[in-house]
């Protein structure tokens, strides 16, 4: 199966990559949604709860620091190095995400070969003015009043969240055009490590193979959207696409 996906990367023209959760789990990131992940132990905080409750924002920030704290410092793993190598060939014009941890940003990606459809989550922005806060000052703010407040803009005072996208927030418009566009020009679209069940993000497969692409799809259990696959590899995501390049580990 490797085999025949290293042939058909070649013979493309236009490949588009889109990557999930499982992208990263080999750099110590929890894939969230998995059983005992910690969405099913934590509810996520709704985006109009956050809005709506200072209580709510201050918990919010208080799990993000927590969760950092956790995880660490998380660095690009073989995987995400060899999709690197494949947008430096020149074989790939975008690369689709929905994992929110600059990670493919890391690995050496162009920004404008990145389509983050889930936001970003190494740092936040007010929701008002727009303006970008690193965390580093947004946690120095927060943990020196103890927690006892949300964080606020330095410019305009409004309220300021990480730049990612919340349950119920809507989704990236001008990524959501860059993904379409990047879905129906392409003739190879490679999913790896989605469970390719969260629309609209898991609706792009489908459209790159109702437009005539190929769709190989590399995940370590299979997905809804399998039966749709031109191709489907079960098999741990990193030694795949390590394979796929013969990189040594």
């Amino acid at each position: 199966m490797s085999a025949t996906l290293r042939q058909w990367v070649d013979e493309a023209e236009s490949v588009v990559i889109f990557t999930g959760a499982g992208m990263s789990t080999d750099s110590g990131i929890p894939d969230f949604r998995s059983p005992g992940g910690v969405w099913t132990r934590m509810a996520p905080i709704m985006f109009q709860d956050f809005i709506a409750s200072e209580e709510n924002r201050i918990e919010a920030w208080r799990r993000k620091f927590a969760m950092a704290d956790e995880l660490g410092t998380p660095t690009p793993n073989d995987g995400h190095r060899v999709v690197a190598q494949l947008v430096a060939g020149g074989k790939v014009s975008a690369v689709i995400t929905q994992n929110i941890d600059n990670l493919h940003q890391d690995s050496g990606i162009a920004e404008d070969k990145i389509i983050e459809l889930h936001g970003n989550g190494s740092y936040a922005v007010c929701l008002d003015c727009d303006l970008r806060h690193e965390l580093s000052d947004i946690r120095s703010a927060f943990e020196g009043n103890n927690m006892a407040s949300a964080p606020g803009c330095q410019n305009c005072g409004g309220m300021v969240k990480t730049a990612t996208i919340s349950f119920g927030q809507s989704m990236p418009e001008d990524q959501m055009k860059r993904a379409e566009a990047a879905t129906l020009s392409c003739d190879l679209f490679i999913a790896i490590g989605s469970s390719l069940q969260v629309f609209p993000a898991a609706g792009f497969p489908v459209l790159a193979r109702h437009n005539g692409a190929r769709l190989v799809i590399i995940n370590r259990e299979p997905t809804e959207l399998d039966d749709t696959a031109s191709l489907v590899i079960n098999e741990e995501i990193t030694p795949t696409l390590q394979n796929l390049l013969k990189l040594d580990s």
